[in-house]
């Protein structure tokens, strides 16, 4: 199979086991109710455009639930997912500069980082962002990671048997991302003004993934901004935590763990340029 037969495969695949959303599909395409009928009952009426089909099947990767699928579609999924790394081009520890001892500074996309272990800012349900191909790093994580991420992250949560609390974190695979482990941890979520919970619920996630990560050997971690997006914990004040938390971290435990502090807006990057340098 080519890219594009993988991706044909799964987008049908995915529209079999999820026939509600076909619907849907024919309405984007088509304004005409009995057009839509006629779109809806065709499997091969997914659109031409590979911008479009690719929208289409992070879509449907967002909105299944959590269960069980067959091993032909995992092979065939995994083949995809990885030749669609492969062409992102993977990011490994040596292509970055050190910015401090053993603290880096780098802005990009952190499904594209080969290190031992990234870090997901996740919700309190743990098991990802559901809305179709939202910006959120949870969404990006994954998307690319894969349907089993959602499922592991599903067995986790039964068996806790509850929400996941704040400033905690819990490990999984990385499944086809570059990275060994991701990290999820829940932060804080700001409605109204900064208080000092919020700052110490921000600083015990970095902590919780810290001693997470060293716990099971990894000797590289890559921190996104925690918090800082729909959550609304201001940009400046979360760098700031991050960093003294990190180093505070270090200090005490002597770690020599490699930290990556990841961002992707430039106002990020400058935040975190002025207090590291």
């Amino acid at each position: 199979m080519n890219q594009s037969e993988r991706r044909n495969y799964l987008i049908y695949s995915l529209l079999d086991e999820q026939p509600q959303y076909k619907n849907i599909i024919a309405q984007q395409l088509c304004e005409h109710k009995q057009e839509m009928k006629r779109i809806a009952n065709n499997l091969y009426s997914i659109p031409t455009d590979v911008k479009e089909q690719k929208k289409l099947l992070r879509a449907l990767f967002n909105v299944r639930m959590p269960q069980s699928i067959s091993e032909e579609f995992l092979k065939i999924q995994d083949e995809y997912l990885q030749k669609e790394l492969s062409e992102k081009g993977i990011v490994n520890l040596s292509d970055l500069q050190k910015i401090q001892k053993d603290i880096y500074l780098w802005q990009g996309d952190i499904t594209r980082l080969k290190v031992d272990a990234i870090v997901n800012a996740a919700n309190s349900g743990m098991t990802g962002c559901y809305q179709p191909n939202h910006t959120c790093i949870d969404n990006c994580i994954h998307t690319f990671a894969g349907v089993q991420l959602r499922l592991a992250c599903a067995e986790i949560m039964e068996q806790q048997e509850g929400d996941e609390p704040t400033g905690q974190a819990k490990i999984t695979l990385g499944y086809n991302l570059p990275c060994n482990y991701i990290l999820h941890t829940v932060g804080p979520i700001v409605n109204g003004e900064l208080n000092d919970k919020h700052c110490e619920q921000l600083a015990s996630c970095y902590r919780s993934c810290m001693e997470l990560a060293e716990k099971n050997n990894c000797k590289s971690i890559a921190f996104c901004c925690i918090s800082t997006g729909v959550f609304c914990f201001p940009n400046d004040r979360a760098a700031e935590i991050a960093v003294q938390t990190v180093k505070q971290y270090k200090r005490k435990t002597f770690s020599k763990m490699e930290v990556i502090f990841n961002v992707f807006q430039n106002n990020d990057y400058e935040i975190y340029k002025s207090l590291l340098e």
